[in-house]
Order: C-alpha cells, then sequence, then structure tokens
C-alpha cells in the first residue's frame, strides 16, 4: 500500500527557513515534489523533482525553495528559505507513478506552513 507522511511544517517568522520532509513507501515514484493549498484558494504547484533529478518549480518560489529527493531513502524535501506571509499554506507532498494504464497520483496528509509578518 502506498504511503506518502509529510512533515516539517511550522510557525516561522517572515524571512525565516523551513525544510520539509515527505517519505514515501509501498512504490517508487516517477516524479515526487510539492503543492500548497492557501485558505479559499486552489491547490497549487510549488515544486517537482523527477527521479533523474530534473526539477520544477512554481515562479513564486523560485530562487527562495529548493527540493531535493533522496531516492536510496525513497524521500523528498522542500528547502524554503526567505519565507514570506504569503507562502503561508497547507504543503501537500505529491508522487506520481507511471504505468501501463497511465499515472497513478499518490498524496500525502498536508502539514501546516504559517508565516507571521
Amino acid at each position: 500500500q502506498v504511503q506518502l507522511v509529510g512533515s516539517g511544517g511550522d510557525l516561522v517568522q517572515a524571512g525565516g527557513s523551513l525544510r520539509l520532509s515527505c517519505a514515501a513507501s509501498g512504490s517508487t515514484f516517477s516524479t515526487m515534489g510539492w503543492y500548497r493549498q492557501a485558505p479559499g484558494k486552489q491547490r497549487e504547484l510549488v515544486a517537482l523533482i523527477s527521479s533523474g533529478g530534473n526539477t520544477n518549480y512554481a515562479d513564486s518560489v523560485k530562487g527562495r525553495f529548493t527540493i531535493s529527493r533522496d531516492n536510496a531513502k525513497n524521500t523528498v524535501y522542500l528547502q524554503m528559505n526567505s519565507l514570506k506571509p504569503e507562502d503561508t499554506a497547507v504543503y501537500y507532498c505529491h508522487a506520481a507513478r507511471y504505468t501501463a494504464w497511465g499515472p497513478t497520483d499518490y498524496w500525502g496528509q498536508g502539514t501546516q506552513v504559517t508565516v507571521s509578518s
């Protein structure tokens, strides 16, 4: 059974840093990453990383956030620096697996990040 367990969310002051982790089990994944959802807003992409290390970032976090992946541990990380109040959201770990039947998406339970001004 596939399971994604995210952690690392916290309350931090603007300008501070946090590191999110997401440990996956039950499968290996082509892509892993993070999405976020702020109150009253749609869930949006933050960053993705492929098994080969290719990355993709939302424009709003480029230069501040860094996604990385440890394939041996089946874990993805999100280093968040220079945090802003608008980064406040629930952050969801995401993983995708591609099979002959197409892609299958998996989600973690979410971890709250709150940035105070």
